[in-house]
């Protein structure tokens, strides 16, 4: 078949859930080199995990938000944004997808990645909501999932965290996403479960409705191939 006329795949995504908890450099390297080999044909995929702790810096982080990092590593990254910390406890959602066959910008990615994170917490009876002024998404004034995106070769990797069930006091080292004093909160401080699969469950229905991708019930979601 001439490959001018060659069939659009429909949109598909694997996902794959990493038991324990992941360290950041590891996944950030198998991120970028699944993202630099994927065939343009190839299946999108979503990465479920959680990460030992580690404050990351983003593209745009200054030296005076990092305040006290102590014994907690420090890794710079390629991602967009500010400074965080990620933990035990802490959902993170790596989505490796081709936004452009998605039809989707950056700006819409973001926001279906926001929205996904409200939708999510509205399941458990939490209100929150996304501000134009600060990516993330807050109940209230407090924060409690947070986004950084790198976009290579029409593919995005990085992806968002949603707070669940953390020792919030390493957020107190840093000012979180470049704002002094902000406040963070996670799910079971607003009255939601501390099952992580449960939660990541909710959440990656939720954004699969979003990019309009078909939805993966959990019993099929595979082990992360990497040994991190």
């Amino acid at each position: 078949m001439n490959a001018a006329h060659r069939p659009v795949p429909a949109p598909s995504a694997t996902v794959s859930w990493h038991r324990g908890l992941a360290p950041y450099e590891p996944v950030w390297r198998a991120m970028r080199d699944f993202n630099d080999a994927r065939a343009s044909d190839a299946p999108d995929a979503i990465w479920l995990m959680s990460h030992q702790p580690v404050f990351t810096l983003g593209t745009n982080s200054r030296p005076e938000h990092l305040l006290m990092p102590g014994d907690i590593p420090v890794v710079q990254t390629d991602r967009g944004g500010q400074v965080t910390y990620h933990g035990p406890g802490q959902l993170m959602l790596y989505p490796l997808v081709d936004i452009q066959r998605l039809g989707l910008g950056v700006r819409s990615l973001v926001t279906a990645l926001e929205q996904a994170m409200v939708d999510c917490l509205a399941q458990y009876g939490i209100a929150s909501a996304a501000r134009a002024d600060a990516p993330g998404v807050y109940v209230q004034d407090a924060k409690i999932g947070s986004i950084g995106l790198r976009i290579r070769r029409g593919c995005s990797y990085h992806g968002l965290a949603l707070n669940v069930d953390m020792d919030l006091s390493p957020f107190e080292r840093i000012n979180p996403c470049g704002y002094s004093g902000l406040r963070m909160t996670d799910v079971v401080r607003e009255g939601g479960p501390a099952d992580m699969e449960a939660v990541a469950d909710t959440l990656l229905a939720a954004l699969t409705r979003h990019l309009g991708l078909p939805g993966t019930p959990r019993e099929d979601w595979r082990r992360l191939a990497n040994a991190f």
